[in-house]
């Protein structure tokens, strides 16, 4: 912490908090199916990813930081890096241009790519850097690739990764083309949210590989058969993440609900469904198939990419209910 280095106390604050931070993981059972990653979460200091966040207050953004020269303040700085939520870690101009996301959301998303030891895996979004120690902790340093546009962000990821003793590969660049110079990969994850599958994910995928990544404020787990071809399932997990910059953003627009009741426009199904369905479905006609098909959950769509084709689907990829998804 700068000025304010470690000490035994704020050392034993952070573990205290933790500590908590994973039985509060562990009672929503993230990673029942993997256990192994309780471990990384209890050994990798999320503080250190963070030194400095923004928590929102009326009238805007309160910064807290491990520099500050008030213990009071630095304790709060520690006990909120263990928070179970997503930190604000970057803003320009009041918009948020990186973060930390929520810890228990991580530990779900990690245990749905079903690594295995000796598995390689890209991270699209490096962030401060906490999912790739994560990984490197679970799968080691050299197994492990991070890339981000931003050069500010993978400056400050490679130095939190190096203080808490962690060096994955560390890339400046678009994530939408993957890095082809580290490919082939098992498994790629991607912390940012996109409208599209990039091609070059597929490419850099070994078959079999899986690709796991936010659309349409869903996850969507992908099993990867060739560099054309990919399909899975959304998570029952809702997910909302900052935009990638570069290729593949998610449209920006707001979704349009007019002449949808009220009690649809508020529910968290129907706005996935509208969002998935975007330029496929007006408003009304998402309204209509929501309510014939007993408002389904997100587990029953899927996506699919097939050479030039990629779709989204309810139920059955060559059934009824199918959406081109923007090319």
């Amino acid at each position: 912490m700068g000025g304010h280095a470690p000490d035994r106390e704020s050392d034993g604050l952070a573990a205290s908090a933790r500590a908590g931070l994973v039985r509060r993981i562990d009672a929503n059972g993230a990673w029942a199916a993997d256990p192994l990653w309780r471990e990384a979460f209890a050994a990798v200091p999320r503080h250190l990813f963070v030194p400095y966040y923004y928590v929102g207050v009326a009238g805007g953004y309160e910064r807290r930081w491990g520099e500050s020269p008030d213990p009071q303040a630095r304790e709060r700085w520690i006990r909120g890096a263990y928070e179970d939520i997503p930190l604000a870690t970057r803003l320009r101009d009041g918009e948020l241009l990186s973060s930390s996301s929520q810890p228990s959301l991580m530990a779900d998303m990690l245990a749905a790519l079903c690594v295995e030891a000796g598995n390689t895996v890209l991270e699209i979004g490096a962030g401060t850097g906490y999912n790739a120690a994560l990984l490197a902790h679970r799968l080691g340093d050299d197994k492990v690739t991070t890339v981000d546009l931003d050069p500010e962000i993978t400056e400050s990821a490679r130095r939190h990764l190096a203080t808490a003793g962690y060096h994955p590969v560390v890339v400046t660049g678009d994530g939408a083309r993957g890095v082809p110079e580290r490919a082939p990969f098992d498994r790629i994850i991607a912390t940012c949210a996109l409208s599209t599958v990039p091609r070059p994910w597929l490419a850099q995928s070994r078959p079999g590989g899986r690709i796991l990544m936010p659309l349409a404020t869903g996850l969507v787990l992908l099993t990867v058969t060739d560099a054309g071809q990919a399909e899975g399932r959304f998570l029952h997990t809702p997910a909302y993440f900052v935009p990638l910059r570069g290729g593949s953003r998610p449209g920006g627009e707001p979704l349009q609900m007019g002449g949808v009741p009220r009690r649809a426009r508020e529910d968290d199904l129907f706005r996935f469904l509208l969002a998935l369905t975007r330029g496929s479905l007006d408003p009304q006609e998402a309204h209509s198939l929501w309510e014939q098909e007993g408002r389904p959950q997100r587990e029953r769509y899927g996506i699919t990419v097939s050479g030039d084709r990629e779709w989204a689907w309810l139920d059955d990829p060559e059934g009824p209910y199918a959406w081109p998804l923007p090319s």
